[in-house]
């Protein structure tokens, strides 16, 4: 079926359709109008509330540079234990996480999660010692279990997979202007060391959390469920949005709106995210990207201090790295949305995540610091916009909508445990050149980048067997079709 792009405005006229109920008025809808509205109501705090997430994750690594690791104790493996102990549960929690999104609305659920871990981050600035720290990690992985996923899904209960692409990059683009706004940020609270008897590391902590709770409070009245319940948009607005995520973009004909997750839950529908192959295959994708957005998260301010540089400077010197990875992170989401193509955008990141890496291993053994920072920033650079467009690329081609649910929480939750394994990649005794590291990274991302192709191999493959299918006629009904979701004949992958 042809679709028509989201920029033009939908008409529909009651008298020249015969499908029409009868009586119904003549609508217009302005749809670029109308996503409009939408992103600014529904973008700007998701992706405050995912910046505030990697922040309060990923702090830790800023923190170890200024401090940390002495007054604790953080000698031998215990740093990288203390930020992997995080991924367990996060990753185990990450599709319950996401059943409750959908039985107590995301306005509750996702504020909810969001005060909670904002209160285990304030708690992180007054541990005493490094089993304490150990314990508040815990913690945490359990309180932000269900804001990646959630905040994911969440997105594809408003827009369509064609509007996708670049409303997740928005969104994502958080975790790298995390990256760069904490460098800065703990190069700014560091500098309060010795205020309340505190150091500065803990600062970093309790200022970070303190926020998060309270964006977490307003987070309440600021967050809406679905285009079906938003008041801010008129009758048609909610009709035809609604429209436009049920049929994956398909044109408005006048009808009204029903709720987004009419589809009741079934455990079978958890099962089919368990037993699809498209998840699995995005997992080994996801981790492509995944094992350097973590690995870099706990060991870029150590790489570059390796490169001779104090812990101030390091920490600086990783904002432009992650600046240009949210650059790219929303103009490749703009271009893949503009040209509505997902895996070639994947497969050409995740080659320029290899080049990087290459370039790194090369500079280290050669010791040519100027080479390892390039490779670095390359690698990291790339992993961000990789990420995001994997994540779209497979949600896109999720259904019904509690099976979308439980595939987003099964993919992240799963692809989440890169963040155990990465950090685990770099251990001090490999110190400065990381080679290990480095040549374990190029490992995932050429298993990744096998995976993708293979992907979008077998999307295609599908694709012509299906239209082969429904050339030949198929008997089923409207129900039975829903029902399949993405299994069924007339479904078509989005490549």
């Amino acid at each position: 079926m042809e679709m028509k792009p989201a920029s033009e405005k939908f008409e529909h006229d009651s008298g020249s359709d015969e499908h029409s109920p009868a009586g119904m008025e003549a609508r217009s809808v302005d749809t670029k109008k109308t996503l409009r509205q939408m992103d600014y109501r529904v973008i700007p705090i998701v992706t405050l509330l995912y910046l505030l997430s990697f922040l309060d994750r990923g702090n830790i690594g800023n923190a170890k540079v200024q401090g940390m690791e002495e007054d604790l104790k953080l000698t031998g493996n215990r740093y990288n234990l203390a930020y992997t102990v995080f991924f367990f549960p996060y990753a185990l929690l990450e599709l319950p996480a996401n059943l409750l999104l959908k039985k107590l609305r995301p306005s509750i659920w996702l504020p909810a999660i969001m005060v909670a871990w904002g209160l285990v981050t304030t708690l992180t600035g007054i541990v005493k010692s490094y089993n304490g720290l150990l314990v508040i990690r815990v913690m945490l992985g359990v309180a932000e279990a269900g804001q990646y996923p959630g905040c994911a899904y969440y997105l594809t209960m408003w827009y369509a997979p064609q509007d996708l692409g670049l409303r997740q990059g928005m969104f994502f683009s958080a975790a790298a202007l995390a990256g760069s706004f904490s460098g800065l940020l703990a190069y700014a609270l560091a500098q309060m060391d010795g205020v309340g008897g505190l150091a500065g590391w803990r600062w970093i902590f309790i200022i970070e959390g303190i926020v998060t709770v309270v964006i977490g409070v307003a987070a309440f009245f600021l967050i809406t469920d679905s285009p079906d319940k938003a008041k801010w948009l008129t009758a048609d607005q909610r009709a035809w949005a609604t429209h436009r995520v049920q049929t994956r973009g398909e044109e408005w004909n006048g009808q009204k709106a029903e709720e987004i997750d009419s589809d009741g839950f079934k455990w079978k529908y958890v099962g089919r995210a368990f037993t699809d192959w498209q998840i699995w295959l995005g997992i080994l994708v996801d981790w492509a990207s995944t094992c350097t957005i973590y690995g870099m998260s706990a060991f870029l301010p150590s790489i570059v201090a390796n490169l001779g540089y104090d812990g101030n400077q390091a920490n600086l010197l990783t904002i432009p790295v992650y600046a240009t990875a949210c650059i790219l992170t929303i103009v490749l989401s703009y271009l893949s949305d503009r040209f509505q193509k997902r895996s070639i955008f994947v497969i050409f990141l995740l080659c320029a995540e290899l080049v990087g890496y290459v370039l790194t291993m090369i500079g280290s053994s050669q010791l040519i610091n100027g080479l390892s920072y390039a490779g670095v920033f390359i690698s990291t650079a790339a992993c961000y916009p990789a990420f995001v467009l994997t994540i779209t690329w497979v949600l896109s081609n999720l259904a019904p909508t509690y099976k979308r649910a439980s595939g987003t929480a099964v993919l992240v939750g799963l692809g989440n445990l890169a963040g155990a394994m990465a950090p685990n990649f770099y251990s001090s005794e490999t110190a400065p050149e990381y080679l290990m590291g480095h040549g374990l990274e190029i490992m995932m991302v050429s298993l990744g980048l096998i995976s993708a192709t293979v992907m979008r191999f077998l999307y295609k493959k599908q694709n012509k067997k299906r239209e082969e299918l429904v050339a030949n006629g198929i008997s089923y009904t409207a129900d039975e079709l829903a029902d399949m979701g993405d299994r069924a004949p007339t479904y078509q992958y989005k490549l």
